[in-house]
């Protein structure tokens, strides 16, 4: 019995060791950066600042152009909504205009 707990013991350790080193050989090389990564690429196209801004912008004028377009006036909802769209697209400009 003393025997197995000395063996657990013995690759418990090993275990830690062999974890240890390989967390130390990897944070020397993780500030390193190759010279490829390092240069901007100078073919990628220019990203809008906010990318899921910008598509939640699109959608909800979408949204709001489908619901002026429906019929019916649904109890004030219709146009309830619309108002709400309008504040949503008034608040999300103001986050793309953000750096």
């Amino acid at each position: 019995m003393k025997r197995m707990g000395f063996l657990t013991l013995v690759i418990t350790a090993m275990l830690l060791l062999t974890l240890a080193f390989m967390a130390g050989a990897s944070s020397k090389t993780a500030g390193v950066i190759p010279v490829a990564a390092a240069a901007p690429a100078l073919a990628a196209p220019a990203m809008p600042p906010h990318p899921h801004i910008h598509e939640g912008l699109e959608a909800m004028r979408e949204a709001k152009h489908h619901l002026e377009a429906a019929e019916g006036d649904f109890h004030g909802h219709r146009h309830k909504a619309i108002e709400h769209l309008d504040m949503a697209i008034h608040e999300a400009e103001e986050c793309e205009h953000e750096p």
